[in-house]
C-alpha cells in the first residue's frame, strides 16, 4: 500500500488540502464547534463555521489558528484530524506523507507545534514549507532562476512578502494585518460612524461584495443590518464602498510599508529585476478590488494578480509534492 501524499494550506481563516495526482479535494473554513464540558469536536469547517456568533452557551466555535499559527493545539489536531478522517487519507497499514506551509517568519517553537500536530494526526512524515516560497511556486513564477520575484501573499490572519531568487527567500517579512485585519476595521468603521455593531461574517460580506482598497475602482453601496447601540434594537443602514476604502486604508498602508521595507533590504541587483517582473500577488486579500492600482502607484513597479489567487499556495504544494527528491 503506497502512502498519499498530500499538501496541506494550512489557513487561518480557511484550509485547503491537495492530494497527489487528484488536485484540491477540500477547501473548508478553519473553524471547530466544540462542546464547551467535553472539549468533543461537533462540526468542523462549513458546518462550524455557519455558528460563528451564534451559539448557545455550552457550544463554542473556534477558529484554532490566529495569525497563521496554532492558537489552540488540541483543536486544531481535531480539525486535521477530521479532514483526514474525511478524504480518507490514512490506511490500516498507510499514513500519509504531508507538506504544511506557515508564515515565513514564525518561531522554531510555532514550526514544531505545527508539525506535532500534523503526526498527531496520522502523517508518516512531515515538511513545513514557507508560504510565500510556496505561493510564488504555485503562482507560476520561476523561482529557480537567478532573477527577483517579489510575492506578495495577503492571506487571512498574515500577509507576506517575500524576495525569492534562486528557490530561496532572500528577504522577507511576515505581518498580522491581513483579511481578518480588514474585517475587523469595517466593524470599528461602523460601529464608530453610524453606532451599529455588526459581527464578523457581515464585515466580510461588506469587504467581498463593496470592499476597495483605491478610491473609484467601484461606486456601490449595500444595506447591512446589525444592533443599534443607542437603542439596542435591530437596525439597517446603507454603506458606500468610499467609506469601506476609509475603513481600510491604515490596514492597506501598513502592508504598503512592509512592501517597501522588503524592498529596501533587496539587493539592487535583484530590485533591479523586480522593476520587469514586478509584484505577484496571492491570497484571499489579492481579490480586494483596486488593491494591485494601490500597489502600483505606491511601489512604482508592475503589479500582477495570480490567476488562482486563493489556491495558489495550495497548488503549490502540489507541485512541491511532484519533486520530494529535491528537498529532504
Amino acid at each position: 500500500m503506497f502512502s498519499k501524499l498530500v499538501g496541506i494550506d494550512l489557513g487561518t481563516a480557511n484550509m485547503l488540502i491537495y492530494v497527489k495526482d487528484q488536485g484540491i479535494v477540500l477547501e473548508e473554513p478553519s473553524v471547530v464547534a466544540i462542546d464547551a464540558e467535553t472539549r468533543r469536536s461537533l462540526a468542523v469547517g462549513s458546518e462550524a463555521k455557519a455558528m460563528l456568533g451564534r451559539t448557545p452557551g455550552q457550544v463554542l466555535a473556534i477558529r484554532p489558528l490566529k495569525d497563521g499559527v496554532i492558537a489552540d493545539f488540541e483543536v486544531t489536531e481535531m480539525l486535521l484530524s477530521s479532514f483526514i478522517r474525511k478524504l480518507k487519507l490514512k490506511g490500516l497499514f498507510s499514513r500519509p506523507t504531508i507538506v504544511i506551509c506557515c508564515p515565513s517568519n514564525i518561531t522554531s517553537v510555532e514550526r514544531n507545534a505545527i508539525r506535532d500536530a500534523a503526526y498527531r494526526a496520522g502523517a508518516k512524515k512531515v515538511y513545513i514549507e514557507e508560504e510565500p516560497k510556496v505561493a510564488a511556486i504555485g503562482a507560476g513564477l520561476d523561482i529557480v532562476k537567478p532573477s527577483g520575484n517579489l510575492i506578495l501573499d495577503i492571506g487571512g490572519g498574515t500577509t507576506d512578502v517575500a524576495v525569492i531568487s534562486l528557490g530561496e527567500i532572500v528577504t522577507s517579512t511576515s505581518l498580522k494585518t491581513a483579511g481578518n485585519k480588514f474585517d475587523s476595521d469595517i466593524i470599528k468603521f461602523i460601529k464608530e460612524k453610524y453606532k451599529l455593531l455588526i459581527g464578523e461574517r457581515t464585515a466580510e460580506e461588506i469587504k467581498t461584495s463593496i470592499g476597495i482598497a483605491w478610491p473609484g475602482v467601484l461606486e456601490e453601496s449595500m444595506s447591512i443590518s446589525g444592533r443599534d447601540l443607542v437603542t439596542g434594537l435591530p437596525h439597517t443602514i446603507s454603506v458606500h464602498s468610499e467609506e469601506i476604502e476609509i475603513a481600510l486604508r491604515e490596514s492597506l498602508q501598513e502592508i504598503v510599508r512592509a512592501c517597501r521595507t522588503v524592498l529596501e533590504q533587496t539587493p539592487p541587483e535583484l530590485s533591479a529585476d523586480i522593476i520587469n517582473t514586478g509584484v505577484m500577488l496571492t491570497g484571499g486579500g489579492a481579490l480586494l478590488k483596486g488593491i494591485d492600482e494601490l500597489l502600483a502607484q505606491e511601489l512604482n513597479v508592475p503589479v500582477f494578480i495570480a490567476d488562482n489567487a486563493l489556491t495558489c499556495v495550495a497548488e503549490g504544494t502540489g507541485i512541491m509534492l511532484e519533486n520530494l527528491h529535491l528537498f529532504g
